[in-house]
């Protein structure tokens, strides 16, 4: 592969380490994503795989193509970018249009996500922080709990946790500052009447349709950030193709 260097003119060096620290950043932000434990019987390893796969593409594409100037590299880059701005797009548009398909898949996600609850530490941590975050308990409600086998009500199980929920879905009691663990043991063997004074009562679906009204501004302005960032690596990459080019054509002249 041949590579053009200038003598005369050259591309402007704003733009192109503008584009490579944008990759940088971006794609750092984006490697978060990595940390996202099973999704509905979706390996993680697989899931990290495939994120790590597309930063790397897109972060090779963006940072050689604008330190080299290559032109095709960058081409891909800004493609790459376009395409997944509408899909987002377009994620949002029929998540918007087909709230129940969405509800359904949520509550299949956390209901699968129950079942698994002892079977993966991060999914713990990522259960517990919803449920924690949210002040819910499960995803219509505390018998969601009975869908895993350690706290199931029925059967003859001899797991300590039966009839119980995790300590995450216990209401906080601000004179404790170490946190119980156990306060969840045996709170569904009560009448359902006395649960909400030690544990949530309500699903976490609920409570999260509650809140995204609450912060539809939040979440909007989470969004057209993003969205804003996009179209920014965008216009930087057609910014630097149009001077290569542009540069390219007065050196054959």
């Amino acid at each position: 592969m041949h590579y053009y260097r200038y003598s005369n003119a050259e591309v402007s060096c704003w733009y192109k380490y503008l584009l490579f620290s944008y990759n940088i950043v971006f794609w750092g932000v984006l490697s978060d994503l990595t940390k996202v434990t099973r999704l509905h019987g979706i390996d993680p390893v697989v899931l990290v795989l495939m994120v790590g796969v597309v930063m790397f593409t897109l972060g090779f594409a963006g940072c050689v193509g604008a330190l080299r100037e290559n032109i095709c590299l960058l081409k891909f880059f800004c493609g790459t970018i376009v395409l997944i701005f509408f899909l987002e797009l377009a994620v949002a548009v029929l998540a918007f249009l087909f709230q129940d398909w969405v509800r359904d898949r949520f509550r299949e996600f956390f209901e699968s996500n129950i079942r698994s609850y002892r079977d993966d530490i991060d999914l713990q941590n990522l259960i517990d922080s919803l449920q924690k975050a949210n002040q819910c308990c499960g995803a219509y409600g505390p018998e969601d709990w009975d869908l895993n086998v350690y706290f199931n009500c029925s059967g003859a199980s001899y797991s300590r946790e039966k009839c119980g929920v995790p300590f995450s879905c216990c209401v906080p009691d601000p004179a404790q500052k170490v946190v119980n663990t156990q306060c969840g043991y045996d709170v569904r063997t009560q009448l359902k009447s006395k649960w909400d004074e030690s544990i949530f009562t309500k699903g976490c679906i609920q409570a999260l349709e509650g809140w995204l009204p609450r912060n539809i501004y939040i979440v909007a302005g989470v969004f057209i950030a993003i969205s804003l960032l996009q179209i920014f690596g965008i216009f930087l990459a057609k910014t630097l193709i149009s001077d290569i080019e542009a540069v390219k054509a007065g050196h054959h002249f």
